[in-house]
């Protein structure tokens, strides 16, 4: 694992073994090879946001669960490598050699995946070297410089003549920057958290809009709603990223019908129902509640008595329900 570079620190081994999965198990369930379920859980491998949603509904947990956070000992690690390799770097030639290469390779008209794969080397090492993050050891040398046509000692002739033409002081100075701003809490490029939060923060957002929590679920005579996303599914794409969006699993006892059995209806907590809508009535403040907080909620059709004010309409049998939130149905999609 010598050229191996921990660029997704997770938590999935841990998660998998609480369950008491192994590994050949995740593995077959999400159709990856068992060398690339290692790989992911020894974080030198990073996960498409399908198989990390895929991974979540396998392993059971939340989104957030499969995240470092700043203050875990692996985030920290991580930070103190990527210091540590600024510091030793600023002098030990590294950054001329990194930003020579990638010169060389621009002229070749090579992208970063051909010459990794030339060289036979990760795309994630190869990149690290062209950005002077690590060092190149002896036997990569003719590999990578064979890769261009030149034997070592060319390419090192190459690069110095590269760097006295002035030819790399612009890429190092852009290489430069980068790489202090990986160290930065807030910063796009760190993917930490300005007050703390996850590992791979932007990763973990653009999976999340994605996802759409669901609160509800049935009993015999209503809906256990509790606001929690500890049960996530993926959101239909026309409610993709749309903030306040969330699904209940309904009764369909209390519904005469209408509404299929095995489904889903989505409903958004910053929408007003009107008469004639569906909506999901809920018997608290939903505001108020807290994620722990379970409370009784409805399906049902909005009606107005003769002061104007409006209420639930049950079927089977019927009722008449006056909640304290109402949230218009926007979607109901089968399962």
């Amino acid at each position: 694992m010598a050229q191996e570079e921990i660029i997704f620190p997770n938590n999935i081994r841990n998660i998998r073994a609480a369950k008491g999965m192994k590994m050949t198990e995740l593995a077959k369930r999400a159709n990856l090879s068992l060398s690339a379920v290692s790989k992911i859980e020894k974080g030198v491998r990073r996960l498409n946001q399908k198989q990390l949603l895929n991974i979540c509904t396998i392993l059971g947990c939340k989104l957030s669960d499969i995240f470092i956070h700043e203050s875990d000992a692996v985030a920290q690690n991580w930070q103190k490598e990527i210091k540590r390799r600024l510091t030793d770097n600023e002098d030990s030639g590294l950054k001329i050699f990194g930003a020579g290469l990638r010169k060389i390779r621009q002229r070749a008209e090579k992208t970063i995946s051909e010459a990794a794969k030339a060289a036979d080397m990760t795309l994630s090492v190869y990149h690290k070297i062209e950005v002077g993050q690590r060092e190149v050891y002896e036997n990569e040398l003719d590999v990578l410089a064979k890769t261009f046509g030149y034997t070592a000692s060319q390419l090192f002739d190459e690069i110095a003549k590269l760097y006295n033409n002035g030819e790399l002081t612009k890429q190092i100075n852009k290489v430069t920057e980068r790489v202090k701003s990986v160290l930065e809490p807030g910063s796009p490029e760190s993917g930490l958290n300005i007050n703390g939060g996850l590992y791979g923060a932007q990763l973990y957002d653009n999976a999340r809009k994605k996802l759409v929590p669901v609160f509800g679920t049935p009993n015999d005579k209503s809906i256990l709603l509790k606001k929690s996303d500890e049960n996530m599914i993926v959101a239909p794409a026309m409610l993709e990223g749309r903030n306040g969006i969330y699904a209940v699993i309904p009764n369909s006892k209390r519904s005469s019908g209408f509404i299929p059995e095995k489904s889903y209806i989505f409903a958004d907590a910053h929408a007003k129902p009107a008469v004639g809508d569906l909506a999901v009535c809920i018997d608290a403040n939903f505001k108020e509640m807290t994620p722990e907080e379970t409370v009784t909620a409805h399906v049902a059709i909005v009606r107005q008595d003769h002061h104007g004010k409006l209420y639930g309409h049950l079927s089977c049998p019927d009722e008449k329900i006056t909640p304290k939130t109402m949230h218009k149905v926007i979607m109901i999609v089968m399962k």
